[in-house]
């Protein structure tokens, strides 16, 4: 027994785990060869019996009726058993085609023994058990008078099939069903069988050809007139001779020109000059070249194996398409009964507001001599379209110039003219109601419009006048830009947005990254930081309600976007969808750095606080993501209560086609923000236009209060998450302003002066250099960037002014003091 050595200690836990496992693998080999051994056996009694049978099958019919009676004697060669097995598979089974279970039972058993993957068979199965059936039908239909060659399944399915379709039809059935066989198992095609005969044919005319040439060289090489050799023993025919002996060779000496033949079985040949040799006639032929002496070997190289099935092909068929979800498998989804329904039984519609508001319309438009030719109403949660077609001749412009007329006259709020319905024929009148319907989240939610729809990235944003849910997709917007004054239902506008994806989306699919500059709007969404979030690592919250670090944030997403668009290079693929595709078919590996992608939405709730706390340092990398993030999954939601042109600039504007304006306080505000007019007659409390760069239309938001929101996100909270939120790559950027470095005796010679007034008015700008000292901004910025290399200011912060590192004349003395001692 050997001795155990201290040298190399092990886990015996580990130890015992791996015996385990090839003992198990051990134990799985030894049954397959067990059964494989069993099916092969089974496979040559079957054979054995069926011979058997139809040799000496009517003779053991009374012995399988009693086949427990040990006395009777059977014919079969394989016993009784064997006997029992022919009577079974073959008469009261396919008849002669039971053959083909002797093929399957033998080949399952190979594949076992050989321990080859026994999913290859399964083609194999299908195909023998629908020839098998095919020809049991056949050889009933022409077989009638012999039950054995169709046995009992293809007689009665015979007589099945001739009940219904007769023997024309039944006769067609099987032939389609064997034309089936030839196609699919057999790869016969029409242009096969014409490659076949033009090859036959190739190959007989080649060979025709190659007998005629042969034939025309050997009577052209024995083609010779008769001529007699003398010799003691008299006259032989040369003809005759030349026959006799084909490698013989006529040689002409030059003294006596006479042909001699030489008998020997090598060819050789007399070294003569040009001028001796001669022909004995001018019908003869030169001399057939020598064969080559040496072996002429043709080597044909192995064609390779031909890998039918490829490695993520068989990946997949043993594991599945990759799973996203599968680390959080168990992760529920939002239920409706979460939300609240405010609305009482839809929309109400008032009859008698309805007839006086359409003859107020009448009646104004009349009073300009504007004929009406019809008019419809459509009632919505909060707006009433009135569509109207004027009568012939009636100019659009007119009808539009109304507008305040029409609103003095219905003594209503928000009059909205639309001149003309696009895709209509008519002239919209928009009405606000009276009484406007509240639109839940829980009846968008819950719409079959919403639940239903196959968009990558949903969002319910609430129902259109026809009272429709109003459903559109982030990924092909692919940005919302969302805009309007205070109050009028922004923050409850990307609370939908957010609490659509929530109910649509599963974690690992979608991450959010929330800035909140007013800290109390996205607060409630911390509860599911580890489950939808993403952030920056070492950073403790994941709602970014400080400035400074948005900036940071914002060029991480761009580092993000470059190495996702690397990882699309590599793959080649253009999108995050085909690049996700083509990771869970398992082509992609992950030990080369691919994973899967989920789709990051940026929200900004204040876009104009960032505007002006950081100004070019946000707007730079947003517009950066706009116009290059679509293709890699991250998406941009921006809202701003104060839409002006130095917040919704053109380089934002042109990369944000999808807005949506709530209401505004003028017109230029609205012509900002969709480049149109219209915002400013909406009515406030949800009432929103979207356009997506083409026509223009109005919804009521959907209304989710913050008890809701509440419910979700501790619903969600609750559940099993990931360890920590979504990780964006960390950005390195410049630690302390420009970090120029300035060698003390390259300072500006007012150097100890500014330092001075720095310190006095602890207050780091370079316009208070300018206003004190009486210099330009060249040589006061200068000034201002020797101050930070010397750490008396603190680096640059945006709009605001540098922090001062020394507080007071003494430590300044100090620092100067200990510069000249260095």
């Amino acid at each position: 027994m050997a001795k155990k050595t201290k040298t190399a200690p092990t886990d015996k836990k580990n130890n015992t785990k791996s015996t385990g496992t090839a003992a198990k693998k051990t134990i799985t080999k030894q049954h397959k060869i067990v059964l494989g051994t069993l099916l092969i056996l089974f496979a040559i009694v079957l054979l054995v019996a069926f011979i058997s049978f139809f040799i000496n099958g009517q003779q053991d019919q009374s012995a399988v009726a009693a086949f427990t009676d040990r006395s009777e004697e059977v014919q079969n060669w394989s016993g009784k058993f064997g006997a029992y097995l022919a009577n079974l598979f073959v008469y009261n089974g396919f008849g002669l085609a039971s053959f083909v279970f002797v093929r399957l039972f033998l080949l399952t058993g190979i594949y076992l023994v050989v321990s080859l993957p026994i999913r290859k068979l399964k083609a194999t199965w299908f195909w023998d058990l629908y020839i098998m059936i095919i020809l049991s039908v056949l050889l009933g239909f022409f077989a009638t008078s012999i039950p054995e060659l169709g046995g009992i399944v293809g007689f009665e399915l015979n007589l099945f099939l001739q009940d219904y379709v007769g023997k024309t039809g039944t006769l067609l059935l099987l032939f389609f069903g064997v034309i089936v066989y030839i196609i699919f198992k057999l790869k016969v095609s029409p242009e096969k069988i014409q490659s076949l005969f033009e090859s036959t044919k190739r190959d007989f005319k080649s060979d025709l050809s190659s007998i005629k040439s042969t034939a025309t060289s050997t009577d052209a090489a024995y083609n010779l007139e008769e001529f007699a050799v003398e010799e003691s023993d008299g006259f032989v025919p040369a003809k005759e001779e030349v026959a006799k002996q084909k490698p013989s060779q006529f040689e002409i000496n030059k003294e006596s020109l006479k042909p001699t033949i030489s008998h020997s079985s090598e060819i050789k040949r007399e070294p003569t000059a040009p001028s001796q040799a001669m022909s004995l006639d001018h019908n003869t032929p030169p001399p057939l070249p020598e064969e080559p002496t040496d072996s002429f070997v043709i080597e044909t190289a192995e064609e390779e194996v031909i890998i039918e099935e490829n490695l993520a092909s068989r990946l997949v068929s043993d594991f599945g398409l990759f799973d996203p979800t599968l680390d959080l498998s168990n992760y529920k989804y939002p239920t409706i009964d979460l939300l609240k329904e405010y609305s009482t039984g839809g929309i109400t519609i008032n009859q008698a507001e309805l007839e006086e508001n359409k003859n107020r319309i009448v009646d104004t438009l009349r009073n300009y001599k504007i004929e009406i030719a019809q008019i419809k109403a459509t009632v919505g949660p909060s707006v009433t379209l009135y569509e109207i077609v004027p009568e012939a001749g009636i100019r659009i412009s007119k009808i539009k110039n109304l507008e305040d007329d029409i609103a003095l006259s219905l003594s209503a709020l928000g009059i909205r003219i639309i001149a003309p319905i696009p895709g209509k024929g008519t002239i919209g009148i928009e009405v606000p109601n009276k009484n406007p319907t509240i639109v839940s989240m829980k009846s968008v939610i819950g719409s079959a419009k919403f639940q239903e729809a196959e968009m990558e990235l949903p969002i319910a944003l609430g129902k259109t006048i026809s009272n429709e849910t109003f459903v559109v997709d982030l990924a092909k917007m692919p940005h919302l830009l969302m805009a309007g004054a205070t109050g009028q239902g922004k923050s409850v506008g990307l609370n939908a947005v957010l609490t659509s994806l929530l109910y649509k989306k599963h974690p690992a699919e979608v991450k959010f990254v929330l800035v909140d500059p007013k800290k109390v709007e996205l607060t409630l969404f911390n509860k599911i930081e580890r489950h939808y979030l993403a952030k920056l690592p070492d950073t403790e919250d994941a709602i970014i309600t400080d400035n400074a670090k948005v900036v940071n944030t914002l060029n991480s997403l761009c580092v993000e976007m470059d190495n996702r668009y690397s990882l699309l290079k590599d793959a080649m693929v253009r999108n995050i969808k085909e690049y996700n595709d083509k990771f869970k078919a398992r082509k992609l590996n992950p030990e080369n750095g691919h994973r899967f992608l989920p789709y990051i939405i940026l929200v900004v709730d204040e876009f104009a606080d960032l505007i002006m706390t950081a100004g070019k340092e946000v707007e730079v990398p947003i517009a950066r993501l706009a116009q290059l993030a679509r293709a890699i999954g991250i998406h941009l939601i921006i809202a701003t209560q104060r839409p002006s042109v130095n917040v919704i600039t053109g380089l934002i504007k042109a990369n944000f086609p999808a807005r949506i304006a709530f209401r505004v306080t003028s017109k230029i505000d609205s012509r900002t923000i969709l480049d149109t007019q219209g915002a400013d007659q909406l009515i406030g409390r949800g009432d929103m236009l979207y356009t997506n760069g083409n026509d223009v239309v109005r919804v009521q938001c959907a209304f989710i209060d913050t008890p809701e929101v509440e419910k979700i996100t501790d619903f969600i909270g609750s559940q099993k998450a990931y360890a920590t939120a979504y990780l964006l790559p960390e950005f390195v950027g410049e630690e302390s302003g420009i970090n120029l470095d300035v060698d003390i005796s390259e300072r500006d010679t007012l150097f100890r002066e500014a330092a001075e007034i720095i310190v006095n008015a602890q207050q780091g700008s370079a316009s208070l250099l300018q206003r004190k000292l009486k210099l330009g901004y060249n040589r006061a910025g200068r000034l201002i960037d020797q101050l930070e290399q010397a750490g008396i200011v603190g680096p640059f912060e945006g709009s605001k002014a540098r922090s001062v590192n020394i507080l007071d004349m003494t430590s300044l003395d100090q620092f100067f003091n200990n510069e000249q001692n260095n």
